[in-house]
């Protein structure tokens, strides 16, 4: 017997109140040997007590549940099970249900338009560390990271330049993103207080008090 047919089928467990999609997920499961359908919970009342039990290979969470948000389930699996792959499957398609997931602890985001019998090799790709994302999904995940275009300029009409060294037009950039000061530090892998010089010598070189206004003028400059 080969090393792979007696490894044990990865334990996948899906959160889905939905007992029609419930269903044609284990059929799609059933075809594949190497995968196995180790819970469903229909609740987030019902996924933190599977979250309780042994940790799953693989976890597929809907967003929409009927007593809460699928989001407190990944970022609780997350916690307990740091080893398991999340995945999110869902009819939510808005950025703030995307970007709040894949804070959360997801690595996969597919939509409910995607072909269900495909979700085995989904999981597969998952769990072997790659990101399945619905093509929707991965555009607009790109297009919230693009920077946007300097704006144009009237002739003479914005002083020069300011000069912002590169750890600094990083610091900027996460400033920009949402970030927390604590959270940049950790980031860059420096100090909340070397964060914090960064900062003030952008407010300086910006001539700016806070960080709206480092932002607007930043972008203005044409430096973000």
């Amino acid at each position: 017997m080969s090393a792979e047919a007696a490894r044990p089928p990865l334990r996948v467990i899906l959160v889905e109140d939905d007992a029609a999609f419930q269903d044609a997920f284990r059929s799609a499961l059933a075809q594949a040997p190497d995968l196995a359908v180790a819970g469903v919970a229909a609740t987030v009342a019902e996924a933190r007590v599977l979250l309780d039990g042994p940790a799953a290979d693989v976890l597929v969470v809907d967003l929409g549940l009927p007593d809460g948000s699928g989001i407190d389930v990944i970022r609780q699996a997350h916690a307990l099970w740091p080893d398991c792959a999340i995945m999110v499957s869902t009819t939510f398609a808005d950025e703030n249900h995307v970007i709040a997931s894949i804070e959360a602890g997801a690595s996969g985001y597919l939509l409910k338009d995607s072909p269900l019998p495909a979700i085995p090799e989904d999981i597969r790709v998952l769990h072997g560390g790659g990101s399945p994302i619905s093509p929707r999904i991965a555009r607009q995940v790109l297009m919230r990271f693009r920077p946007e275009p300097p704006p144009a300029e009237d002739d003479g009409a914005r002083a020069e330049t300011p000069s912002l060294s590169e750890r600094e037009k990083e610091t900027l950039q996460l400033i920009t993103r949402g970030f927390s000061f604590d959270e940049i530090a950790e980031l860059m892998g420096v100090s909340r207080n070397t964060v914090l010089t960064f900062v003030r010598r952008i407010y300086t070189k910006l001539e700016v008090r806070s960080k709206t206004e480092a932002v607007f003028e930043a972008r203005a400059h044409g430096l973000l």
